[in-house]
């Protein structure tokens, strides 16, 4: 045990010297600070969902009388006063709090009528204190009534100078009405906002049947009302199973809906024209004309600022990976209104839509963590279910609690009441004594038998109270006070009766805030969202023709249009100084180019990224991680059902499936393991090709069955043919009964084809024999 060492008398504080192992000292402190800051600062309490700056705000405002009906003032005398007297923090996270309790976008039931600038859902901050008032609303009266009536305990503040309240004895559902998140020490909090209706329903079932099944519950209580609407798009089973456990998480989007194209398809006359003009209003098209169209976003998730989710849509917009989409603007005023203008009518709005979800904050996760202080101020994760019959306990006990101070006053009240009475019914020897007697109180008290508090009270009367009527409304002020006191008194005695109650208050409060009332009303549509093509990056591209040109160097550009290859070949591009084309091809914007470099690694680029045709273009090297030795010996464009014939210059080789080249990443994908030599062929080969031809550099050519070739997704490949000196040259697939062709020198690009090949088919790596007549001096086959 640690040992303290008091110093001698006279000697200064920091002689005390406490002898302690390190690691238990520092334990014990950070357990203290741990346990400050997770019942102190960041979790809220079941009973009024506040954390302690958030009461102390609403109750120093209470103090200064910013009731709804009551002037505005200033944020800086709310702080003050807040610092002060009961929270002893920093001036700018009790004004941060204050401003959250002021946002309609960030509470769902604010609790603070804010005036001024207190930010916006564009993320910007609020003003200066010193700038903005504040007053209560009157969900906040509603969370603080009953404060007056001994509902809950008061205890000293920091210094000990005031008092202030527990916790909030209201009704209203703060907890779940405007949720709460926070991060303690090894433990956090995270509750999303809901519905007042739908909590209060789900408050009365559990009220009628302690033992109502959770998804009966979940019928009433659908899950998570945001301020800022939006739609919740997981499964039923999914929300029911966070709610039920006291964790889990909601993908949450938002709306696409135009307002203006609402009120244009409502003008319109034709019932059919009407519906589908307004179901195409509903999904946020706005039709302009002549087949043009615009997207609308009207709501976005919660806690998403405005500008952060238009930056995020122009930044991809500008990477180009928005392709379908020209340009977006905010024209927001009030309401929330952002506009997408796509690239073409012919752009299809729900791949639009799904490529918002998965690029931008257009689609969210929120995390549920039901995590809150019990009325012992012990932290747990409680279910739907414990958490609204522990709620329901906190309101029965603040019923009970407002009913024996009632009684309390009833009692205090009747003693007077009877004494007014006994002096009413003698009132004539009651003046007599006033009269005579300098001290009448205790000649008063012995002859009617009255208590101090009578006696005082009947010495006290005016002299314009001694009229007969008022006897008479002390006789019924009686008789109205002894049948209020036992209707306490039985309310008291029996729960059924308690819950009655408040079941009836339950259902007052619903009046106020009912899905009738624009307060009340849901803003958050919960509905699963139906399937969706697979999205892909390629089905946003606008299809369109392009003529791939890669120089010598690998400089790469993409012209519009099939342009003659023979042309872009001879140099109807320009290039630098000591350059020239290598390799030039016809594709499509949605095309892949497949390259291979001469160590045999294969990179993918994607042709809808390809620089344009201006200038010299790009170099391939600042698109992919190339090694500085290598060099790029074919350019093809990706086709997925077809086979590949990749073969090194030490004559190994293999088929391998073009499918398996794919690596959208800059260090590519390592497919031919090359230890001698380089990589020398890379071919498509036809579906219809059963052959397959391999000439040497020593000018021996052998032809093998293409089912000995086997088919890899990596590595050296078998031997597909032998050499004592030299290496492979080149290599093919053909038809057997359409003969081996090759192209010819000279102009025309002439080609011959050798019918009979038999002679030459041996086994797969065989040494093969010399060529027929004609075959090209550079033993390529074209």
């Amino acid at each position: 045990m640690p040992t303290r060492e008091l110093p001698p008398a006279g000697a200064p504080a920091a002689d005390a010297i406490i002898d302690a192992p390190f690691d238990s000292a520092l334990s014990e402190r950070y357990l203290v600070y741990a346990l400050s800051t997770i019942t102190a600062r960041s979790l809220p309490d079941l009973r009024d969902g506040l954390k302690p700056v958030h009461r102390r705000l609403l109750w120093a405002m209470r103090q200064l009388r910013l009731s709804p009906a009551d002037p505005f003032k200033k944020s800086a005398r709310v702080v003050g006063d807040v610092i002060g007297k009961y929270h002893p923090h920093g001036d700018a996270s009790v004004y941060d709090a204050m401003v959250r309790l002021a946002q309609d976008f960030a509470l769902r039931y604010p609790l603070v009528e804010g005036q001024g600038n207190f930010g916006n859902i564009d993320g910007d901050n609020a003003a200066a204190y010193r700038y903005t008032e504040a007053r209560l609303t009157r969900t906040a009266l509603r969370l603080m009534d009953g404060l007056d009536d001994g509902t809950v305990d008061f205890i000293p503040t920091y210094n000990g100078e005031e008092q202030e309240p527990d916790i909030f004895p209201g009704l209203f559902p703060n907890l779940l009405a405007n949720g709460a998140s926070g991060i303690a020490v090894g433990m956090a909090t995270n509750i999303p906002s809901h519905n007042v209706a739908e909590i209060i329903d789900a408050t009365l079932l559990v009220i009628d049947d302690p033992e109502v099944a959770h998804a009966r519950l979940m019928e009433v209580f659908k899950g998570p009302d945001f301020a800022t609407g939006g739609l919740v798009v997981d499964s039923p089973a999914v929300v029911s199973q966070a709610y039920e456990t006291g964790r889990g998480s909601f993908r949450l989007r938002g709306r696409f809906h135009s307002e203006e194209g609402v009120q244009a398809a409502e003008a319109l006359r034709g019932e059919r024209q009407r519906e589908e003009a307004l179901a195409r209003a509903r999904s946020g098209l706005e039709d302009l004309g002549g087949g043009q169209w615009q997207l609308v976003i009207s709501e976005i998730p919660y806690q998403v600022p405005k500008s952060k989710l238009i930056e995020q849509i122009a930044a991809a917009i500008a990477d180009r990976k928005l392709p379908i989409l020209e340009d977006v603007r905010d024209e927001s005023d009030e309401r929330i209104r952002i506009v997408l203008v796509p690239r073409s009518r012919n752009v299809d709005p729900e791949l639009l839509k799904e490529s918002l979800y998965r690029l931008t904050d257009m689609e969210v996760r929120f995390g549920l963590n039901l995590n809150v202080l019990d009325a012992r101020r012990t932290p747990m994760v409680l279910g739907l279910k414990e958490l609204l019959e522990r709620w329901v306990l906190s309101q029965i006990d603040v019923l009970q609690r407002r009913s024996r101070h009632r009684l309390e006053q009833i009692d205090r009240r009747l003693e007077l009441v009877r004494g007014y009475i006994v002096a009413f019914l003698n009132l004539d020897r009651v003046i007599a004594i006033i009269r005579s007697e300098d001290e009448p109180k205790p000649p008063l008290t012995a002859e009617f038998a009255l208590t101090d508090r009578q006696a005082e009270a009947i010495l006290n009367m005016r002299l314009r109270s001694l009229r007969r009527l008022e006897e008479m409304e002390l006789r019924r002020e009686q008789d109205a006070l002894e049948r209020e006191r036992d209707e306490i008194q039985a309310l008291l005695a029996d729960p059924r009766k308690q819950k009655a109650r408040l079941k009836r208050d339950l259902r007052q409060l619903r009046k106020e805030y009912g899905e009738d009332t624009p307060l009340g009303r849901r803003r958050t549509t919960i509905a699963e969202a139906r399937p969706t093509a697979v999205y892909s990056a390629e089905a946003m591209i606008e299809r369109e023709p392009i003529t791939i040109i890669l120089s010598q160097r690998g400089w790469i550009r993409a012209a519009r249009g099939h342009l003659d290859l023979g042309a872009a070949g001879a140099g109807a591009f320009k290039y630098k100084e000591g350059d020239g084309p290598a390799f030039a091809l016809h594709g499509q914007t949605t095309d892949k180019l497949v390259l291979a470099t001469s160590g045999g690694r294969f990179f993918t680029l994607r042709c809808d990224r390809l620089p344009g045709a201006r200038g010299f273009g790009e170099p391939v090297r600042a698109m992919v991680d190339l090694e500085p030795e290598a060099q790029i010996v074919a350019a093809l464009i990706h086709k997925p059902d077809a086979e590949l014939l990749v073969a090194s210059s030490a004559g190994r080789g293999f088929a391998v499936r073009m499918a398996d080249l794919l690596a959208e990443t800059r260090k590519g994908r390592q497919v031919v393991n090359v230890k001698d030599g380089r990589l020398a062929v890379v071919r498509i080969m036809d579906p219809a090709h059963d052959h397959i031809a391999v000439a040497g550099e020593n000018r021996k050519l052998v032809v093998f069955h293409r089912g000995e070739l086997p088919l890899m997704e990596r590595g050296q490949g078998v031997q597909l043919q032998r050499y004592r000196d030299g290496g492979l040259a080149d290599a093919t697939s053909f038809r057997m009964d359409d003969g081996l062709s090759w192209t010819m020198g000279g102009k025309g690009e002439r080609t011959r084809t050798e019918t009979e090949m038999w002679q030459w088919k041996v086994a797969r790596g065989g040494t093969g024999r010399m060529p027929p007549n004609g075959f090209p001096r550079d033993n390529r086959f074209g």
